[in-house]
């Protein structure tokens, strides 16, 4: 591959216009599921990282829909693990082998967000990547072209996956 007069080549240039361009709507997608603006960041340079090495070399054809949609799972998958770590550690304060948590950063845990990030936690995959796509800011054509769903059955995959959300904050709340 040729190189230009700084030693890069094209497709770095190419890579750093897509960093530039995507950046801010992949943390926006990140934020909309971890809701901690350092926590997305962090999601969103692995994605950044990720995309360069699975294509080193050229740029796929639609390289932002592959961006949203890895970013939208990284995030859940995030928030996954957070669940899953804040679990254990609950567990484990419970034996006695971990101190207590600070009762100041207790209080200051929002509920509300807190339940609405383990009901997406529990929602089918994909159901969950068109919310975080749709609550990131990407309109139905953007989604559409992330996921490979039609254009026309956006909406009736969102508000089905809307429901399914509400269903188990309903669920959630009853327990």
């Amino acid at each position: 591959m040729p190189l230009d007069d700084r030693g890069r080549s094209r497709d770095d240039d190419a890579f750093d216009e897509l960093f530039v361009r995507e950046w801010p709507r992949v943390v926006r997608i990140a934020q909309q599921i971890t809701h901690s603006l350092p926590r997305s960041e962090e999601v969103a340079q692995d994605v950044f990282l990720a995309f360069h090495r699975r294509f080193p070399d050229e740029l796929p054809e639609r390289p932002g829909a592959w961006l949203h949609r890895s970013c939208a799972r990284a995030a859940l998958n995030d928030v996954r693990s957070e669940r899953r770590r804040r679990s254990r550690e609950e567990r484990e304060a419970r034996l006695g082998t971990v101190p207590a948590p600070d009762p100041g950063e207790v209080a200051a845990a929002r509920e509300e967000v807190r339940a609405v990030r383990e009901a997406l936690g529990r929602l089918k995959a994909g159901q969950a990547e068109l919310l975080a796509l749709r609550y990131g800011g990407l309109s139905y054509n953007e989604i559409a072209q992330a996921t490979g769903v039609p254009v026309g059955q956006i909406g009736t995959r969102l508000h089905r996956a809307e429901m399914s959300l509400r269903r188990e904050m309903q669920h959630a709340a009853r327990n």
